[in-house]
C-alpha cells in the first residue's frame, strides 16, 4: 500500500492511501480530532481525482476506534483474551 502524509495548515493532517489494486481513500485528522474519510474514484479505468472525493464520512473519535479495531487482523478483545489465557496458565504453573 502507498501512503503519503500531507499537513494542512489550520485544517489537519490527510493521510492519501492507495491500495495494491489502485484504489484511493484518504483520512483526515482534523484540529478537532475527527476523521473524515474519503473516498477517490477506484481506480479501475476511471482517473482517482485525489483533489476531490467522491465520497466523505465524518468519523467522532470513538467511532474511529470501532472501525480501527474492526479492520486489524485480531480483533484487540480477541487478543487480549488470548493474554489473559496464557497468564492463568502461567499463575497455575508457578503455584
Amino acid at each position: 500500500m502507498e501512503i503519503s502524509r500531507s499537513t494542512v495548515p489550520g485544517v489537519g493532517v490527510v493521510h492519501h492511501l492507495r491500495t495494491r489494486g489502485g484504489q484511493s481513500f484518504g483520512v483526515l485528522v482534523d484540529e478537532s480530532n475527527h476523521r473524515t474519510l474519503m473516498v477517490y474514484g477506484c481506480g479501475r479505468g476511471e482517473a482517482a481525482d485525489v483533489d476531490e472525493p467522491l465520497e466523505t464520512i465524518v468519523l467522532d473519535g470513538d467511532e474511529a476506534d470501532q472501525v480501527a479495531e474492526m479492520l486489524h487482523n485480531r480483533a484487540i478483545a480477541d487478543r487480549l483474551a488470548t493474554v489473559e489465557r496464557r497468564l492463568a496458565q502461567l499463575v497455575g504453573e508457578a503455584s
